[in-house]
Order: structure tokens, then sequence, then C-alpha cells
């Protein structure tokens, strides 16, 4: 039975599922082709090198991220930027080292002065800045600078995904409660009295 054709959706799928199962560090691009019954050099007419494939993965995973985050229907401005951690968290939970590799491409931030910026990242924390722009107009958080107000935020849901991967051996109740008081305590901390 002949082979399909390969293509680039094909190829960063299976890159994906080979980053999903071991991590990006264990991922080559002759691994990839041998896992694909090709040689090395086939996979040059469908990316440009390495860094072209990771970050095609770590797209896709920005658009699963972008889902979660659409799938928040709160009205509550701060029940909102709740459940946007917890969505964070979930995500980095449920695809620890996709969401390790998501990291290597970090969003466009004003005045941040990163050497590189990845547009599918800026995309997910424009959506996520958006909603602690609109607790901010909605008079809940008393800060005046929502990057930073995002940034805290996104550093406490980071954090507490990052100790929870960690690998602790956690019931589902407290892994919950930590979950629930980081995020609680990074929304209460900018909140408006």
């Amino acid at each position: 039975m002949p082979r399909p054709p390969l293509t680039r959706a094909g190829v960063v799928e299976r890159t994906r599922a080979l980053v999903r199962e071991d991590g990006a560090g264990r991922v080559s691009l002759r691994s990839v082709a041998r896992s694909l019954d090709v040689t090395a050099p086939a996979l040059y007419a469908h990316v440009t090198d390495y860094d072209d494939l990771l970050a095609a993965v770590a797209e896709g995973e920005f658009a699963h991220l972008r889902e979660r985050f659409d799938a928040v229907d709160e009205d509550d401005p701060l029940d909102r930027l709740r459940a946007l951690g917890r969505a964070y968290v979930d995500h980095a939970l449920a695809e620890p080292h996709l969401h390790r590799l998501m990291f290597r491409y970090p969003p466009k931030l004003a005045g941040a002065g990163l050497p590189i910026s990845f547009g599918p990242a800026t995309d997910v924390f424009s959506f996520a800045l958006t909603a602690v722009e609109d607790a901010i107009d909605a008079g809940r958080l008393a800060v005046d600078d929502s990057t930073i107000a995002a940034l805290t935020l996104w550093s406490a849901a980071h954090g507490v995904a990052e100790v929870l991967l960690m690998g602790f051996e956690f019931d589902e109740a407290t892994a919950g409660a930590l979950v629930a008081t980081a995020i609680d305590a990074s929304v209460d901390g900018l909140r408006r009295p």
C-alpha cells in the first residue's frame, strides 16, 4: 500500500504527538523523519528547520489554549479572570510537554523589549489583557497598568501550573484548593476594596 503524501500538516501533527509523549528536548528532525518513515532531508520540503517545526506545534497549542479561553462565559469581570486562570492551568495539566514548548515563544508586550515575539502567543495574551482591561473599566480592579495586572495574573496561574507539574502526589481536592487559592489571591490582590 503506498504511503500517503507527506504534508506540512502531517509533519506538524506527528511532531506534536512526539512532543506530547516525550517533550521537545527528546524530539529532533531525525526522530520525526524516522517516525514518518522518511529521511530527514524530506522534511525540508515542508518546514524550514527544527525551530519552524516546533513553532508550528506551539502555534497549534496556543490555538487550543485560546479555545479554552473562548469557552469562558463568566459575566462578572473578576469571575472571568478567575475562570481564565483555571482554563490556563487546566490546559497546562492536560498537555504538560506541549505547555512547556509553548513558552519558548513569548508574546509581544509593549515596552518589554523581548528580542522575539510570537503572534499566536500575543493573541492569547491580548485576549487575557482585554479581560483585565474590562475589569479595570468596570471599576473592579484597583490598578492603572493593565499589562502589569495581566502579567501578575498570568504569573500566578503559570506558577501554580508549574508546581502541579513538578510531580507532587496531591489528591484532587488538594490540587484544586491550590489552584483556587493561588488564582483567588492574585485576583483579590488587585481588586478594588
